[in-house]
């Protein structure tokens, strides 16, 4: 909403430019012809403001009716009016004392006309009904001591700004035109600096009281009295439009069906909200999505993306759509949707195991629910999030399965839901097999048994990343006389005497690894199997 919804009247517009021109003139040092101008300007002014008045007093009447007819729909912006009612007419009020203050400091006579705004002289009405007629229409000293030097046009700037943030902060963010108007008429802003007159910074009061002669300033006075009196005619009219809010006129009905969600689990409820829409086929809203205007078909837009990514969107905008008082309502939306890849989960139903003391990857696919929404539980262990995919970590061993269940729940709608639930067996991870050269029996050539470096224990067809280390070890071998001859390692690694020993074996002669023990990643100790060589 704007300035259109109270516009200028061309004879306004005139006033205003008039007193730019005689301001303007002032400096030409154009004497008595300019003064009696001034005169009629103020005059001039002084009838718009009653125009404008009455006008304003039909709005308040109109507050009035509605208040009777339905008070709840009209309170809150009947009392809102009321206050910028209150608030107007103290600050007219403040303006006209001022005006009166500053005609009788300058020298006034009070007099019986019954019209005070003849061309023999300037006339000020007072508010208690005086007249008085100004003696000295061209003192300076008067606004100068009284507007500058006693801080009285300092004071009406306060004023000003008070009144004028009190209107603004009635509007709501969308009425960016209306705000813009009010600031405009109420403007209180300090001039620019003018280099062409040597860069002095001036004030708003010194730009407009200090050195001009006193029926200026009283026609200037009279000009900010009008532009309250129009800002409040803009408020009050806007304020006015707000209780209409809701008497659009439709004439086309057609029924809605929104569902809560699109989707629905076996055993859950489908709910949607039916309800009849009204259309009014003989306007069309403004729809803005994403900053960008769209096209509108039987008062709809729609809206279309390629989901090219997976995630989690949102968009929104802005509908505006003119009310009975012609005032631009905005209308404001945003949504939400998820974009998720085509899947479906294969599986053989006797492989569901997890291993204790690993972290067991987990996901879940084809659901049809984004995994933003799902939630993964289960007993015998504990359940933690890996970017898209779950972890599992069991806790006791469950051979049977019989006291580890999966858990899933979705949140559909804002509400958590059952999903589904699974058994899983937990087993330890199998033991490795100790091996040196990858063989763990058979035949060895000496020379390739002295080469190698240690006992290895290798997991066999094992998918996970898992490792076991050969903690300690014992080289047997059979010596003269039948003895055994036993070297034990403390690591994964051949002793230098186990290596000695190896260099001394001759053809057809055994050598046995007892003893292997191996610490899993996990902290897991394991026995291992023996090994045995016949050296060739």
């Amino acid at each position: 909403m704007g300035a259109k919804n109270c516009p200028e009247t061309p004879r306004q517009k005139m006033i205003n430019m008039m007193y730019i021109v005689l301001t303007a003139m002032l400096a030409l040092n154009v004497a008595a012809e300019v003064l009696e101008a001034f005169k009629v300007v103020d005059s001039s002014l002084m009838q718009t403001m009653k125009a404008v008045d009455m006008q304003n007093a039909q709005v308040y009447s109109s507050f009035e009716q509605a208040f009777i007819e339905n008070p709840t729909k009209t309170e809150e912006w009947k009392n809102k009016a009321d206050v910028i009612r209150d608030d107007t007419k103290a600050l007219i009020s403040y303006i006209s004392q001022l005006k009166e203050e500053l005609v009788k400091a300058s020298g006034s006579e009070q007099v019986n006309e019954e019209n005070p705004y003849s061309v023999d002289g300037f006339y000020l009405y007072t508010e208690s009904g005086d007249t008085l007629q100004l003696k000295n229409e061209q003192d300076l000293n008067v606004p100068s001591e009284m507007m500058i030097t006693q801080k009285k046009g300092e004071e009406l700037k306060f004023e000003i700004e008070n009144y004028r943030e009190t209107l603004v902060g009635m509007l709501s963010e969308d009425d960016e035109e209306l705000r813009e108007t009010i600031l405009q008429e109420l403007e209180t802003a300090d001039p620019p600096v003018d280099l062409a007159e040597g860069g002095e910074s001036k004030s708003w009061e010194s730009e407009h009281f200090e050195d001009k002669p006193i029926v200026a300033v009283l026609t200037l006075l009279s000009k900010i009295q009008i532009d309250v009196k129009n800002s409040e005619a803009n408020l009050i009219k806007y304020l006015y439009a707000q209780i209409d809010a809701g008497s659009f006129k439709f004439n086309k009905l057609a029924a809605q069906v929104i569902p809560t969600s699109n989707v629905v689990l076996q055993g859950d409820k489908y709910a949607a909200e039916v309800f009849l829409a009204a259309e009014d086929t003989t306007q069309q809203p403004e729809i803005f999505i994403n900053g960008r205007q769209v096209p509108v078909v039987d008062g709809k837009a729609t809206y279309t993306v390629n989901a090219t990514e997976v995630g989690e969107f949102s968009w929104g905008g802005l509908i505006k759509y003119k009310t009975p008082a012609g005032v631009i309502q905005n209308y404001r939306f945003e949504q939400e949707y998820q974009v998720t890849a085509p899947s479906v989960t294969m599986s053989a139903t006797k492989m569901n195991v997890f291993y204790r003391g690993l972290e067991n990857p987990f996901d879940i696919g084809g659901s049809g629910i984004p995994k933003e929404n799902l939630e993964v539980t289960m007993t015998n262990g504990r359940v933690s999030k890996n970017g898209d995919a779950y972890v599992i970590e069991p806790t006791d061993l469950d051979e049977m399965g019989r006291r580890t269940k999966v858990t899933v729940y979705a949140n559909i709608g804002g509400t958590r839901r059952l999903v589904g639930t699974s058994d899983w067996r937990v087993k330890s991870v199998p033991d490795p097999v100790a091996q040196i050269a990858g063989r763990s029996s058979g035949d060895i050539r000496k020379e390739e048994l002295v080469v190698q470096q240690g006992v290895m224990a290798e997991l066999i067809d094992f998918d996970f990343e898992f490792r076991y280390t050969v903690t300690e070890f014992t080289v047997e071998t059979t010596g003269a006389g039948g003895y055994t001859n036993r070297y034990p390692s403390s690591s994964n690694r051949f002793t230098q005497e186990q290596l000695n020993e190896f260099k001394r074996l001759n053809p057809q002669s055994w050598v046995h690894i007892t003893n292997i023990k191996a610490v899993g990643e996990n902290g897991e100790s394991r026995d291992l199997n023996s090994i045995s060589f016949k050296i060739i």
